[in-house]
């Protein structure tokens, strides 16, 4: 049993850049941040439990090889404590009948949970820190957070990877959006989400450094530190997956983003426009009738609803389309159940799902790892939140190989130049925080 204590923060952001370099010294650290993201006026972040949830150390790893969802059924239920984690996309073959054979220079676990020696929450200014008593007395933790208070942060340097290729080329892109719109037509698909990878060989990065940096250009609701090893995931990400409260289970999919506006006039024609969007609609809808059918696997009777449709959610860099869809969790059915059956998340697969798995393992060149999979937090109680990973750098400090990836969702609607230059847009974005 874990007991707690609390301090008060008066300089939050001052403590959590402390906290990622404090946390240097350890080989397992999880770091999942919202930031401060201003979400008031965005009545469904009333989800949103901390403004920073983060586990250090680890007591017990988990990385099973085969049988993941159960081998992590069983160790939650025989620890009954915090767990930090994340699932990689490619965990699609141990559900469906699928498999993954493309190129892979990462060689990310397929997952990897650890249960924390400390676990820190963060809200407004109180720090709520979880340890075990027979490991620790109050004064130990005392002088832990004076410890990671007298970390002097280092001053930010310059983050450079020399060359930035390209997996796939602009031509090669097209051809596959225009065989995937083959396949929507003849009534295969109606959706599927394609990605390509751009990575850089041979290269060094401070991974501290780097995410810091992304967190300053896109600082969003769903970010993460990872750090398992050699192995880092830095993460941008805007986009819940699931979180659990009680037997309420939330799913809060994006499809639909539009550039954030010069000014307030501007932003609202933009929102606006965003909102009445037929093809950001259609997109968006597709996926919610996904949701809510993956969740109703697990539900109650009647009990899975869409609590919002295509609301417009404004973020510092940009203003996205997210549905909410809940379900209450049947009383006989294990939690880890309602992940496994919504899992990947419909957002990053497309519909009909399997068929779109089948189709993107075909078109796509690079197996995708984390990329697209989720990382969160499991509570003693059973209770769990977790992130889509995209907006992501992967990185293997081993092989100093460096990776992220982006796509979108592709509708008979699409328009393949278009789709290119999108891609290209997002991939900037990261290589702004890589390059500059």
């Amino acid at each position: 049993m874990r007991k707690r204590i609390t301090f008060h923060i008066s300089d939050t952001t001052k403590f959590k850049e402390q906290l990622l370099f404090w946390s240097k010294k350890f080989q397992c650290v999880c770091i999942l941040d919202s930031h401060e993201v201003n979400l008031k006026e965005n009545s469904k972040m009333e989800y949103n439990t901390y403004e920073l949830v983060a586990g250090i150390d680890a007591l017990q790893i988990i990385e099973p090889e085969q049988n993941c969802f159960d081998s992590l059924k069983a160790e939650i239920d025989f620890a009954k404590d915090w767990w930090f984690g994340y699932l990689g996309y490619d965990l699609k073959n141990e559900i469906e009948n699928l498999s993954s054979d493309n190129q892979d220079g990462l060689d990310m676990p397929q997952m990897n949970f650890f249960r924390p020696r400390w676990v820190l929450l963060l809200d407004v200014d109180t720090l709520l820190i979880h340890y075990f008593e027979e490991e620790f007395s109050e004064e130990d933790i005392y002088n832990l957070v004076m410890n990671i208070q007298n970390i002097s942060v280092p001053k930010e340097k310059e983050v450079t990877v020399a060359e930035i290729k390209c997996r796939i080329s602009r031509e090669e892109y097209l051809k596959a959006i225009r065989q995937l719109k083959e396949h929507i037509r003849i009534g295969d698909i109606y959706e599927v989400n394609f990605c390509q990878e751009f990575y850089a060989e041979d290269t060094y990065i401070r991974p501290r450094q780097t995410f810091r940096k992304l967190m300053k250009v896109s600082p969003t609701p769903y970010s993460c530190f990872y750090r398992m090893g050699e192995k880092y995931l830095l993460s941008a990400s805007p986009e819940r997956y699931l979180k659990k409260v009680g037997r309420k289970i939330i799913s809060q999919p994006i499809k639909g983003t539009a550039k954030r506006g010069a000014n307030e006039e501007e932003d609202k024609l933009i929102k606006e426009n965003l909102f009445s969007d037929a093809k950001e609609r259609a997109e968006n809808i597709m996926i919610v009738d996904l949701v809510r059918n993956d969740l109703s696997r697990t539900a109650a009777k009647d009990s899975v609803i869409v609590e919002e449709l295509c609301g417009i959610y404004t973020f510092p860099q940009v203003h996205q389309m997210i549905s909410t869809i809940v379900s209450e969790l049947k009383e006989d059915v294990h939690f880890v159940e309602a992940i496994r059956q919504t899992f990947p998340m419909g957002s990053m697969t497309g519909a009909p799902k399997v068929r779109a798995m089948k189709l993107i393992e075909k078109y796509e060149s690079t197996k995708r790892g984390l990329f697209s999979g989720a990382v969160g937090y499991v509570t003693p109680d059973g209770d769990f939140d977790f992130n889509v990973v995209i907006r992501s750098i992967q990185y293997n400090a081993m092989n100093h190989y460096l990776s992220f990836m982006v796509g979108g969702a592709i509708t008979m609607q699409s328009n393949p130049e278009k789709e290119y230059e999108e891609c290209m847009l997002k991939a900037k974005a990261i290589m702004k925080v890589l390059k500059e």
